[in-house]
């Protein structure tokens, strides 16, 4: 793959008469719908282009990319260069601390407002009941995912169960390889596109475990690669890989998921919870 350092809009369009036809009716739609492409998925990409997704893929090859997910950040970046707005999309250059800090509140506040129809109680529910029936839960979840994988893992730890975290690529694809049908892979990506995620989830998949997600695309990947998903769809308006909103999003599906077990699991839940504080107590001065 070779550097692009131009703007990708200007690259595409300056390479526009070596594409074939195919090929162009994907370049007009990018150059005249960047904002969607941001939060496209490659599959949902194809579906609006009326092509396949490996014709997407031998497109991005073409002009100079071998990964969707590197594409749609350049995308997003270009849109908003120089900007505010590739930080934060509602941050106006002109704004006050306290501008900012009312739109981050009130934005960050709505989004998790809106997870009472977002997030699924039937999702919920199958969620805590395979955890009851795996012999061993798995959290998956690479960069800034890793650590909500990081809190799931911490708070399912504390009642008892037998979880595990990986965070690095090599590693979650050898894990996945030796799972089992008695395993529960949970998958932690906002965009859903995460190379390292989803080769690792189709390595247990095909080792027949069960897979769940965390995701703010409910079209993306690894949506689609999983058993069922947990959405933390936010009010996000373009793709930004801090993924800000989202992810706090993400952490109140943990707290979401842990209170249910708790109950779910009644008094054994809660000795093991005190058991796991005396435990770190000791620890503490």
């Amino acid at each position: 793959m070779f550097i692009i350092e131009e703007n990708i809009f200007s690259h595409i369009r300056t390479t526009f008469h070596s594409l074939s036809p195919t090929q162009k009716k994907i370049a007009n739609y990018i150059l005249e719908n960047p904002q969607k492409v941001v939060l496209h998925s490659i599959s949902a990409l194809a579906a609006e282009c009326n092509t396949s997704e490996t014709t997407i893929f031998r497109f991005l090859r073409k002009i100079g990319y071998e990964s969707y997910q590197v594409f749609r950040v350049h995308v997003a970046q270009d849109i908003a260069t120089n900007t505010p707005q590739s930080i934060y999309g509602e941050i106006e250059a002109s704004d006050s601390v306290a501008d900012i800090k009312h739109k981050v509140i009130e934005l960050t506040t709505n989004s998790i407002q809106d997870m009472k129809h977002i997030l699924e109680d039937q999702a919920v529910t199958q969620f805590i009941e395979q955890m009851k029936q795996a012999h061993k839960t798995v959290f998956f979840g690479a960069g800034a995912s890793s650590f909500i994988a990081g809190d799931a893992y911490h708070k399912f730890l504390q009642l008892g169960f037998e979880v595990s975290l990986c965070s690095d690529p090599h590693m979650m694809n050898m894990i996945a390889t030796h799972a089992t049908e008695h395993d529960f892979i949970v998958a932690i990506s906002h965009s859903g596109e995460s190379r390292e995620i989803l080769d690792a989830v189709q390595f247990a998949k095909e080792k027949g475990a069960k897979v769940a997600s965390i995701t703010s695309y409910p079209k993306s990947e690894l949506a689609k690669r999983s058993d069922f998903h947990l959405l933390s769809s936010s009010r996000e308006t373009t793709y930004r890989s801090d993924s800000m909103i989202s992810r706090i999003n993400q952490l109140v599906i943990i707290d979401v998921l842990y209170v249910t077990a708790v109950l779910e699991l009644g008094s054994n839940a809660i000795e093991n919870v005190k058991r796991s504080r005396l435990a770190v107590a000791k620890n503490k001065t």
